[in-house]
């Protein structure tokens, strides 16, 4: 598995619409692992494939990711429960809202309030390509949500108020230059 490079905004790849996947083999299992292997480095807890440069409807998320303590004398143990992301259509949404405080790994280090539905129900494939539905409601639906806008190139300070996304933009913009001049 390889580290790939997350893309950050204000780049202008983070807005292209991403295309659906005709269908999962052993290149798409392998890009899937390595976004897993970059969000847990970052580290984050949810990648889409946009985010390393890769125009695909993937993501993976993963909200479980804690170490465990082990025995008395051994290593703590590190839990994953990756979930895998393929073409995910959001079939329902609750009228009922939810606020979250988000933040991206595509822009590191600012955040901001995003109402978004508080419960969904999605279909999409998973890593073997199978069809999969289910309702999702907390953490788990705001981030399935959030990942799914980067499929969009809809980032999640477009869902905040003008002048909070100005405010965003500015320091993206800021820190970009910073980094040009380094």
């Amino acid at each position: 598995m390889a580290i790939l490079p997350i893309i950050e905004a204000p780049d202008p790849r983070l807005r292209v619409v991403s295309a659906p996947v005709a269908g999962v083999d052993d290149d798409l299992r392998r890009l899937m692992d390595d976004m897993l292997e970059t969000m847990y480095d970052a580290p984050g807890i949810g990648l889409a494939a946009i985010q390393v440069g890769v125009p695909k409807r993937v993501l993976v998320i993963d909200l479980q990711r804690r170490d465990e303590p082990a025995e008395e004398g051994a290593e703590p143990v590190e839990v994953r429960e990756p979930h895998y992301f393929i073409n995910p259509e959001i079939v329902w949404a609750s009228d009922e809202l939810a606020s979250y405080n988000e933040g991206c790994l595509s822009v590191p280090e600012l955040f901001g309030d995003v109402q978004r539905p508080a419960r969904i129900r999605a279909r999409w494939l998973d890593y073997d390509g199978s069809a999969r539905e289910e309702a999702f409601d907390g953490l788990m639906a705001t981030c399935l949500q959030h990942e799914m806008d980067h499929l969009e190139g809809v980032l999640f300070f477009d869902h905040l108020s003008k002048l909070k996304r100005d405010m965003i933009v500015k320091k993206l913009t800021k820190a970009k230059r910073q980094k040009l001049a380094a």
